[in-house]
């Protein structure tokens, strides 16, 4: 069984909804996947589980504040990951402009300094289009996993 954490960032519920989705999805494709909806540093650091970034959108552009500590000090410390698989799904509104799913990317450039290896295209989900994030996430998902753990 291979191991798979999502990081969640989520302010009205919609990214939390939507990785326990995913989870519940994974989990019967024979993953053992974990939902972390207040991550530390150490939930990375203690193990080599793909990471799965599923976050809304908060403000201009800024990551959630469940998220926020996690990011502050993964960006602060720095922590190694060398080649750690990742990827990331983000719930935005794209009436927001230039900040539209600015979280996501925060993210991904803080893994990247990590030296974590990203896999797939990042999902953007506009919520002026998409009413439930699960339906476009759940395909994504399974696919992300599958290309993650080659």
């Amino acid at each position: 069984m291979t191991d798979i954490s999502i990081l969640v960032g989520s302010v009205y519920g919609g990214a939390l909804m939507t990785a326990r989705s995913i989870k519940q999805a994974l989990d019967s494709d024979g993953y053992s996947v974990s939902v972390l909806e207040n991550p530390v540093l150490e939930d990375i650091t203690l193990n080599a589980a793909p990471l799965l970034v599923c976050t809304s959108t908060t403000g201009q552009g800024e990551v959630p504040g469940n998220l926020l500590p996690f990011y502050v000090a993964l960006r602060e410390q720095l922590p190694q990951q060398p080649g750690r698989p990742f990827g990331v799904i983000v719930l935005g509104d794209s009436s927001y402009g230039d900040t539209f799913c600015g979280a996501g990317e925060l993210m991904e450039e803080a893994l990247y300094e990590t030296a974590a290896r990203k896999v797939g295209d990042t999902l953007c989900i506009d919520a002026l289009e998409t009413q439930e994030p699960e339906n476009e996430a759940l395909p994504w998902a399974r696919e992300w996993a599958s290309s993650a753990l080659t």
